[in-house]
């Protein structure tokens, strides 16, 4: 269903590849002229992926100061039909959240100083620092003491329905929170228990042996979270406690339907 870009150090080597993949990618291949033009073409791929989370991450950050949900904004904007249909977020991985600092690294060294890009990752390398904030004051609003506070996370991978922990950015989330000496504990039905533990010092927690919270952060959207009824997510919560919707994908009316405050990115 996708086109793969294809190259090689020469005419032979590039008619070998092609004809591999060929072989196999139903939507055909695309020749790229060297392996340069090739590994730019994915590097900007995810750059331009990169920035394009970032500006809706700003925006978000605005919005919030404007008391603006940023979701029924978005959502107003997405009926023109030259709006792009991204989502503020956590930005982690291995791709689009490195692969923008190995372009300007090169620029760099060719002595041009990117601002863009680099401004792009700033946004969102901050954005599990703001979540976190945003958790403590609303914590803070609601009365309850920061310090031993009960925190549930759902979600640990860097993104949904898949286990891998690389570069994940709810760590950052978790390790602010930890800051203010809020007590964090982590679920993840995904994620490998030993590698939580090996790359984070994190141990995962079992749904049935969550603690009641007075906050819980649904960082990650993976199907297990989203089946879950509004109901069987309360019952981790305690009466008038907080839910931060990362994903804005929860049942905003419904949970505060049940006393549950709600606030999403």
């Amino acid at each position: 269903r996708i086109i793969k870009v294809v190259a090689g150090d020469c005419a032979a080597t590039l008619d070998r590849v092609a004809t591999m993949y060929g072989s196999i990618i139903s939507a055909g291949v695309h020749r790229a002229s060297s392996i340069k033009v090739a590994e730019a073409a994915k590097v900007i791929e995810n750059t331009q992926r990169d920035l394009n989370i970032a500006l809706m991450n700003e925006l978000s950050l605005i919005f919030h100061r404007m008391d603006i949900d940023t979701t029924e904004v978005l959502e107003a904007a997405g009926t023109k039909w030259n709006f792009l249909p991204f989502r503020p977020g956590l930005v982690g991985g291995h791709c689009i959240g490195v692969d923008p600092y190995y372009l300007t690294h090169k620029a760099d060294k060719l002595g041009y100083h990117p601002q863009v890009i680099l401004a792009g990752r700033r946004i969102n390398d901050g954005m599990g620092k703001f979540i976190a904030e945003q958790t403590v004051k609303n914590l803070i609003q609601s009365g309850v003491a920061v310090k031993g506070a009960q925190v549930v996370v759902l979600g640990l991978t860097f993104k949904e329905n898949c286990p891998d922990l690389r570069n994940s950015k709810v760590i950052d989330v978790i390790r602010e929170l930890e800051s203010y000496g809020v007590s964090v504990t982590v679920h993840d039905p995904v994620a490998d228990a030993g590698e939580a533990m090996d790359h984070y010092g994190v141990p995962l927690v079992g749904w049935d042996d969550l603690p009641r919270a007075h906050a819980l952060i649904a960082a990650v959207a993976h199907h297990a979270f989203r089946e879950r009824s509004v109901d069987q997510t309360i019952e981790k919560l305690a009466l008038g406690a907080l839910y931060v919707d990362v994903k804005c994908h929860a049942d905003a009316p419904a949970l505060r339907a049940r006393g549950i405050k709600v606030w999403r990115l």
